[in-house]
């Protein structure tokens, strides 16, 4: 009888503790939209193609930002979840292509392209307001040519 007694006693503080032990075998990690939605600025959605997932309204935006949370509750830090995408759809799916190799020219091209509008902008300024040399005023008129200037004009008319 104390046996049957001990084993009742177990069972009932097994069925007593195991929706205590079930939400100790699932973490619950709470995912804010913020985290949610600084990962979904960065990706670009593949239905509109101008607009984040973010801000596009689209049924696949949607999904990808379920993704994205599913993730962060799984776990995964943002660089991850982002890699992720990268690893599915491409570095086309990020809307800032990374800073590294042939992405970099892109970042570095407007830079250069303006510098050199400034200094070809400061070159015409200075070829316009440089001083030209002053322009020779015409020999002195003699009595001879003004009379050969005189014989012209009466042969023409």
């Amino acid at each position: 009888m104390l046996r049957r007694f001990a084993l009742v006693l177990q069972l009932t503080q097994l069925v007593a503790l195991s929706p205590i032990l079930a939400l100790a075998q699932q973490p619950a990690t709470f995912v804010g939209e913020q985290a949610v939605h600084d990962i979904a600025v960065q990706l670009r959605c593949v239905v509109c193609q101008n607009l984040s997932v973010a801000d596009s309204p689209s049924e696949m935006a949607s999904q990808m930002r379920a993704v994205i949370r599913e993730h962060l509750a799984a776990g995964e830090r943002p660089d991850q979840v982002v890699q992720y995408f990268v690893d599915k759809y491409g570095e086309w799916i990020l809307l800032a292509p990374r800073r590294q190799g042939f992405n970099l020219l892109v970042w570095l091209a407007p830079a250069i392209a303006v510098a050199v509008g400034l200094i070809v902008v400061g070159v015409l300024v200075a070829r316009w307001t440089r001083k030209r040399p002053a322009v020779m005023a015409s020999p002195p008129t003699t009595a001879a040519m003004r009379e050969r200037i005189r014989r012209e004009m009466e042969g023409e008319a």
